[in-house]
């Protein structure tokens, strides 16, 4: 298997050396290893409160627990791993992070009443990814009692081939100094793992039980396991059951009546031994800091806390530096809380970049009835799925790339990306473009990509069973093709590359500083690519010829499959008002408006790479795509777009929903800024009493009869991602001097970024965190928490031009 971290290079390094770019190639050499080492190790299991691994399949693996352990009734409840909503938590999350660095996090556990910081380094050398090290430190927080107990521990696991054990010799006591691992695979090479002791002002419980003389708590206890590969990842289960052994055995020693305190019972069994898994567990009164390093031998040295240290200020120094040339915000939020806010909302959409590995659920029965061309098609469809034997499991299949939520949503979503690497294409180019090629990857011999990433049991075990299969039938937002035009709208501004002095630049703008990279970079992606967009059309077509209907073009329509009554989940927009009931005749506005942009996409790939016959092909296709928008789904009568469906007279109705649906030719920029519909959409985001709200704009208008109803999850609700789509297209048209509607659109810019990032920003300061989604009365968010997906477009709309020069108002 080539490994996703040293794909791009190669194929980068060939081209080069065959097209005869010795000064180029000479620069890219020089940064080749270290741009591998850079993104070969990091917390990738995103999921975890802290978690580091390497992009490797079945290799190390380390993870984080902590508990209060000051009463027998809440503890078992107080152990923190998974990053889960509810828990207790005043917020979590990077202050700042780099992906190629690290950074530092803080998680503030009140629930615990402590707060933890991790903070991940990353040093280069050697053959195998170089060093890392992560300070852990708990600060009480104001509300702690006087003696705060708090439980610790770390973990190391070998998943597959490779080794993986405790180095300190055996001590029914515990470990005294540092706990020292050390290990070997044919990725990693041999290394090793130091868990130190920390500094002197740490302090430990004293005895004042008689089972401390057995196990005092100022030592390290270790705790060795052999565990099958399926079950490595659920390290908490495997702990509590270890913890029970222990428990029981002071239990039937003491009896109940005289148990030790609960900070001396619930500690692992000092038990040393042959093992793929291995709990380190310390136990602290009040304040702790200890350190993690990570060796890896064919690295020039060790590395060593004092290495550690200077590594982290270096890091945190070099994202401040990097951020404020590349993304900080303009005014009205040059301030210095918006910078904190800003660099916070950033720095959680690159900590939530993970790297996942192992077998998916797929249904590859292809049955007709999933063609849904029959009315009543959502009833035979859910028979076909209901079918037993054809939920099969594919792969093992390997991603890397962010997520929405780290809480809810810990893996990869189609739809979702394209809008998560937007900021991090303005930050480090050729990261997005390893996330691309990652997800590329995942195509299919007929160019499907599954819409939700669910890799292997630990991804399942967040998800109901009955949504973790996927359909090579069904189709997502194409947002990816966002990136291919942001990268080459930068080849095309010569203005758009600010070089820092960031050691990594070389690797990070490489596709700007050598455009021929890029172009490399697309012909070697050209062939996925377009196996894709026509996977695209010959699944998701619509109906034109056979209802009479009368278009520009007889092929370019749109139908989202995966309808139901109340849903169209493939469509991102789930229960958004359809046409009711549904039929196979409707046509879909937001689809054909996706189609629209992908197609445009392609087209400016083909003329980038020299493909000029196809790019010929793609303006065909995007003309009649245009043309058809507004033949097929512009209505007279409500001056809006609409999806269209088949009436019982088999005549082709328009059915409007105002809302997000009404407007998305326009969002995917594909009105003209000279266009005469865009009056009437200008008219529609701009009504109180319609789309404008003092928050964002609303999902659906506030006149329409679904409005707020049912799950109302997009029948009301300000969503960041659309918003931005928005915002991003009034910008465009207000820096068009040629339109007549550019006042217009320079006044609903400017208040409509004004008001998201003041909404964001509000329910961060009073919540500790993003949402999904914001109330379109009150502007608290809603529904998940943590969601640093694509409400960190937040920062791309902060870093927009400031169009009113004016004061503005107390922000």
């Amino acid at each position: 298997m080539i490994r996703l971290q040293c794909l791009s290079v190669s194929v980068v390094a060939l081209f080069l050396l065959l097209s005869g770019f010795g000064k180029a190639l000479d620069a890219f050499a020089e940064n080749a290893k270290l741009s591998n080492e850079s993104l070969l190790w990091g917390p990738y299991r995103p999921n975890l409160y802290f978690g580091v691994r390497p992009r490797i399949p079945k290799s190390l693996t380390t993870g984080l627990l902590w508990a209060r352990v000051d009463s027998f009734e809440t503890v078992q409840n107080n152990f923190r791993h998974t990053c889960e909503q509810h828990e207790g938590m005043h917020g979590y999350g990077w202050d700042e992070y780099d992906v190629r660095y690290g950074g530092r996090q803080v998680i503030h556990d009140a629930g615990n009443s402590i707060d933890i910081t991790t903070e991940f380094v990353k040093i280069s050398g050697g053959e195998h990814g170089g060093n890392w090290g992560v300070r852990i430190k708990g600060t009480p927080r104001e509300d702690a009692p006087e003696r705060l107990m708090t439980t610790i521990i770390f973990y190391a696991a070998m998943e597959g081939f490779g080794s993986l054990g405790v180095k300190n010799e055996p001590d029914e006591l515990g470990i005294e100094g540092s706990v020292n691992l050390e290990g070997s695979s044919g990725e990693l090479g041999s290394f090793t793992v130091e868990i130190t002791e920390g500094p002197e002002s740490n302090r430990h419980p004293g005895p004042s039980h008689q089972s401390y003389t057995a196990k005092p708590l100022d030592r390290t206890m270790v705790a060795s396991l052999q565990v099958s590969s399926e079950q490595l990842w659920q390290a908490k289960p495997l702990l509590f059951t270890n913890l029970k052994k222990e428990i029981d055995a002071l239990v039937a020693k003491y009896g109940a009546e005289n148990a030790p305190p609960p900070w001396q019972t619930f500690t692992v069994a000092n038990d040393i031994q042959d093992g793929n898994l291995h709990f380190v567990q310390k136990v602290f009164e009040g304040a702790f800091e200890f350190d993690i390093l990570y060796s890896s031998a064919s690295a020039e040295t060790p590395i060593s806390s004092n290495d550690l240290t200077n590594a982290i200020k270096v890091s945190v120094k070099s994202f401040s530096d990097r951020f404020s040339k590349l993304l900080a915000p303009k005014a009205p939020f040059n301030k210095s809380k918006y910078q904190v806010f800003a660099r916070s909302m950033f720095s959680n959409l690159l900590g939530g970049i993970g790297y996942f590995y192992g077998d998916a659920v797929v249904d590859k029965s292809y049955a007709p009835e999933y063609e849904e061309e029959n009315e009543g098609f959502w009833e035979e469809t859910a028979e076909a799925r209901g079918r037993s034997g054809v939920h099969k499991l594919d792969g093992p299949l390997e991603l890397y790339t962010s997520i929405p939520s780290r809480p809810f949503f810990p893996r990869g979503f189609l739809w979702d990306e394209g809008f998560h690497l937007l900021p991090v294409a303005d930050w480090d180019m050729d990261l997005t473009l390893e996330i691309v090629r990652s997800w590329f990857g995942l195509m299919d011999e007929d160019g499907w990509i599954g819409r939700e990433q669910i890799l292997g049991p630990e991804a399942r075990s967040k998800v109901p069973v009955e949504f973790q299969v996927q359909y090579p039938h069904y189709a997502n937002p194409p947002t990816l093709f966002l990136v291919f035009e942001a990268l080459i709208d930068k080849l095309n501004d010569k203005t758009a590359h600010k070089p820092t002095s960031d050691p990594l630049e070389s690797i990070r703008s490489a596709h700007w500083q050598h455009p021929e990279l890029a172009i490399s970079y697309l012909k070697d992606l050209y062939p996925l690519l377009k196996r894709h967009f026509f996977w695209f059309r010959r699944t998701q077509w619509g109906e034109i010829k056979s209802y009479d209907r009368v278009a520009f073009s007889q092929k370019e329509a749109y139908r989202w499959r995966g309808r139901t009554p109340q849903h169209i989940l493939t469509s991102g927009l789930d229960d958004y008002p359809r046409p009711q009931p549904p039929h196979p005749g409707e046509l879909h506005t937001d689809l054909i408006s996706w189609m629209g942009m992908m197609t445009r996409s392609m087209r400016r790939v083909a003329e980038t790479i020299g493909e000029s016959e196809d790019a010929e092909e793609f303006k065909g296709y995007e003309t009649a795509i245009i043309r058809n928008i507004d033949d097929l789904h512009w209505s007279q009568k409500h001056q809006t777009y609409c999806d269209a469906t088949i009436d019982d007279y088999e005549e082709s109705v328009h059915v409007c929903h105002k809302g997000y649906i009404s407007i998305f030719p326009f969002l995917t920029g594909l009105v003209a800024a000279n266009s005469p519909k865009l009056g009437p959409i200008l008219d529609l985001i701009g009504d109180r009493e319609e789309l404008w709200s003092d928050y964002g704009l609303r999902s659906l208008s506030l006149k329409d009869e679904f409005y707020g109803t049912g799950e109302n999850y997009w029948r009301s609700p300000v969503w960041m991602n659309i918003n931005y789509l928005a915002v991003n297209s009034l910008l465009t048209v207000a820096t068009t001097p040629s339109s007549p509607y550019q006042t217009r659109a320079a006044e609903l810019y400017t208040s409509l970024r004004t008001n998201l990032v003041r909404t964001v920003f509000n329910e961060w300061e009073r919540t500790g965190f993003a949402w999904e989604q914001y109330n379109p009365e009150t502007g608290q968010g809603q529904r998940t928490q943590h969601f640093t997906g694509w409400t960190s477009l937040v920062v791309k709309i902060m870093g927009m031009p400031d169009l009113q020069k004016e004061a503005h108002g107390e922000l």
